[in-house]
């Protein structure tokens, strides 16, 4: 009584495991195009950005260097523009800063990896899983099935495979984009990282320590 009753869902549930895949890979291009149109909105020249950045500090003209990191809609802009309130706490506090400014936008940097990494790994057993439902329903049909009925129980099976080419269809654009935005977030962080230092190098040298000290005074 089991075995019929599961049976039954298998011939129902691998024709859903195909509209699932396909459900399934339309948010993950939702996703991609997404997060392809981020990226380019908020790309920045890092090198010239700090050039102007480390100028204008360098001058003591702190409220012309955030009002340039505010006008910009890069990540790597936000953590600066943070970071620069702690200017006056010396390198230590601007580092700190620096580090939770990150964390608090690294999650904007990597918004949709999760789902693209869990489909890119799981998409082909998910398809996998389909044809063998398929199988399981296609077998049943050949038990009860006379001679002549071959051909359809035979494109049943073919049918089944179908589910896993599906799978792997959908999980391989998944992975190549995982790969390619997680690289795009690494970018980020190195950029964050490569303007901190320019401006740690500044805060660090005698001249400029002696140069804000007068300004502060």
């Amino acid at each position: 009584m089991l075995v019929q009753k599961l049976l039954s869902v298998a011939e129902v549930t691998g024709q859903g495991v195909l509209y699932l895949l396909i459900g399934l890979s339309v948010i993950s291009i939702g996703i991609i195009i997404e997060r392809v149109i981020w990226f380019r909105r908020r790309r920045v020249a890092t090198h010239d950005l700090g050039r102007r950045i480390v100028m204008l500090l360098r001058q003591n003209d702190r409220e012309q260097a955030k009002k340039i990191l505010a006008e910009s809609r890069s990540v790597e802009a936000r953590v600066l523009l943070e970071a620069l309130d702690s200017y006056d706490d010396g390198p230590d506090s601007f580092v700190e800063s620096m580090q939770a400014s990150l964390k608090e936008h690294r999650g904007d940097a990597e918004a949709g990896l999760l789902y693209l990494g869990t489909l890119g790994s799981n998409a082909p057993f998910v398809g996998l899983f389909g044809t063998v439902l398929g199988i399981v329903t296609a077998f049943r049909e050949l038990a009860s099935a006379s001679q002549s009925g071959m051909a359809n129980v035979m494109g049943g099976i073919a049918e089944a495979l179908v589910a896993t080419a599906v799978g792997i269809l959908v999980a391989i654009p998944a992975v190549v984009a995982y790969n390619i935005l997680q690289k795009k977030a690494g970018e980020v962080e190195d950029n964050v990282s490569a303007l901190g230092n320019h401006v740690l190098a500044l805060m660090k040298s005698p001249a400029q320590r002696q140069f804000d000290a007068k300004g502060a005074k």
